[in-house]
């Protein structure tokens, strides 16, 4: 299976499309431009700036596997999460949003107001 998140023209992610893998393979493969201009005349839909974009489930292209919401960054060629918090900073390696104090070990939730780990019961 392939997948290709369906972006719209500020590239959030809408959703995300199952293709066929042989399909895709036979049409340039995995990450091409042929693949996702072929798989987005299958789909039919291109109006309003919406585009196809391939994700990897498994993380190995792309950085993240595109959940709606995300946002699309060409110049990274990364789906990133929304940020969680204001005081979280990208992780440029992970392309994730990251607390700007390591979470101890144990059980914890993010305290924006106070930026620290609360622990929970």
């Amino acid at each position: 299976m392939a997948y290709f998140a369906e972006l719209d023209s500020n590239n959030v992610v809408l959703r995300v499309l199952v293709a066929d893998q042989a399909d895709i393979d036979a049409n340039g493969g995995d990450q091409s431009e042929s693949a996702a201009t072929h798989f987005q005349g299958i789909v039919g839909l291109s109006a309003n700036g919406v585009k196809y974009v391939q994700t990897s489930m498994d993380d190995s292209f792309r950085k993240n596997y595109a959940s709606p919401g995300f946002t699309y960054d060409a110049s990274r060629d990364a789906f990133i999460p929304n940020k969680k918090h204001a005081s979280w900073v990208l992780n440029e390696t992970t392309c994730r949003y990251e607390a700007p104090v390591e979470r101890p070990e144990g059980n914890h939730v993010w305290n924006e107001s106070t930026q620290s780990w609360d622990p929970t019961n």
